[in-house]
């Protein structure tokens, strides 16, 4: 297992990790992880664990795991846009089919204000795209 694991370990934490050097090569044969520095996926700071001095290389392999998160991060978001647009589905069928009038009652008025606040955003956000392209058009003109 050990001429597996990777060099870097990145403890993921709500905005950022922990970065890890991981060290198999000892005389115990253990899996030693060494904390060289704490990542802000936010602000792009990478700050040194301590007084340690992080090398070119650990920079580097730092930047291409922030990239890659702020990646993964994007593509979960849109996944989770797509889920919600299922459940907006699967409610609609579950109003109309099974709920009783009780709760009906319970969560209406919730999920029409929800559905209001999101219609108006995405109407002008919509809006806003619309004439933004219209101004670039006619500036191209």
């Amino acid at each position: 297992m050990a001429g597996d694991l990777p060099e870097y370990y990145f403890r993921v934490r709500e905005n950022g990790a922990f970065v890890f050097r991981v060290d198999s090569e000892n005389r115990q044969r253990r899996i030693e992880m060494d904390q060289i520095a704490t990542v802000n996926i936010r602000n792009g700071e990478i700050k040194p664990q301590g007084e340690r001095q992080l090398t070119q290389e650990d920079v580097v392999v730092i930047r291409e795991w922030m990239e890659q998160r702020v990646a993964t991060l994007a593509a979960r978001d849109i996944d989770d846009i797509h889920r919600a647009v299922d459940y907006l589905n699967q409610t609609t069928h579950w109003v109309q089919t099974k709920a009783t009038e009780a709760q009906l009652d319970l969560i209406s008025d919730a999920l029409l204000l929800a559905m209001h606040d999101l219609r108006s955003v995405l109407v002008r956000k919509k809006a806003d795209r619309l004439l933004a392209a219209i101004e670039n058009t006619a500036a191209q003109s």
